[in-house]
């Protein structure tokens, strides 16, 4: 089977990116993230340089998790850090629309339209989307933010900065994911996995969340099958 591409570029706010989609040899459809990546600086941290995805996968911490203590409230999100009038939710609804809704009054959205990868729909206004936090909350405590500041769990929950972060998708398949790692949970489109495999990864570099023995497992075994893309996590 010869392989073809098919790119389509988001134009919108902070995630200028194309998700290119490529056939493979068994027929599967692979999303492969293009987003152009600037080289890091020279004072650039370990975390925020570029790195090839298995080289990401290979250099992340391995711990046991532990959800003890956790609550959802420790980490305050949908915020409005800019003082726009617009919280973190509606900011993404924005930057990431493939056809734009109109901005009313206190941000209020109409109309719009959106790409839930997770399953390859397109959705038709807000209402049934959810901001899927990629790595979940309650997974990101278990991997180490039980330790972070108040602050720093705020930041991370309304992270405008890192376009793969944050993600609109439509609710039925945030809540289907709910606190799952790749272990347990993959998008059901086939062809997207690739592409939430690099995201989960990013976020986890990032932030320098844990992995446990299982979860390293998968994201070993899920690399083998994708491109070997470089990331570029950032600084939390």
């Amino acid at each position: 089977m010869t392989p073809t591409t098919v790119t389509r570029t988001r134009t919108t706010g902070r995630r200028m990116a194309s998700l290119v989609v490529a056939a493979t040899s068994v027929g599967a459809l692979l999303f492969t993230p293009g987003t152009a990546v600037a080289a890091p600086t020279g004072n650039a941290t370990a975390s925020a340089a570029r790195v090839p995805l298995q080289d990401a996968i290979a250099r992340l911490r391995v711990a046991e998790e532990d959800r003890s203590g956790y609550d959802r409230a420790a980490f305050r999100h949908w915020i409005d850090a800019d003082k726009n009038g617009c919280t973190t939710r509606a900011e993404v609804l924005i930057d990431e629309a493939v056809l734009p809704p109109e901005i009313g009054a206190k941000c209020a959205l109409a109309g719009g339209r959106w790409y839930s990868y997770y399953e390859d729909a397109y959705v038709d206004g807000g209402a049934g989307l959810d901001i899927d936090h990629m790595v979940p909350l309650a997974e990101a405590w278990d991997s180490g933010a039980s330790a972070w500041t108040s602050k720093q769990r705020e930041a991370y929950a309304n992270d405008l900065d890192q376009p793969r972060a944050l993600v609109a998708v439509t609710a039925k398949y945030n809540r289907s994911k709910a606190d799952q790692d790749p272990s347990t949970w993959l998008p059901p489109y086939e062809g997207a996995r690739c592409t939430y495999l690099t995201d989960w990864v990013t976020v986890k570099t990032k932030y320098d969340l844990a992995v446990d023995a299982t979860e390293l497992d998968t994201l070993r075994r899920l690399a083998a099958q994708c491109p070997n893309v470089p990331i570029e996590p950032g600084t939390p």
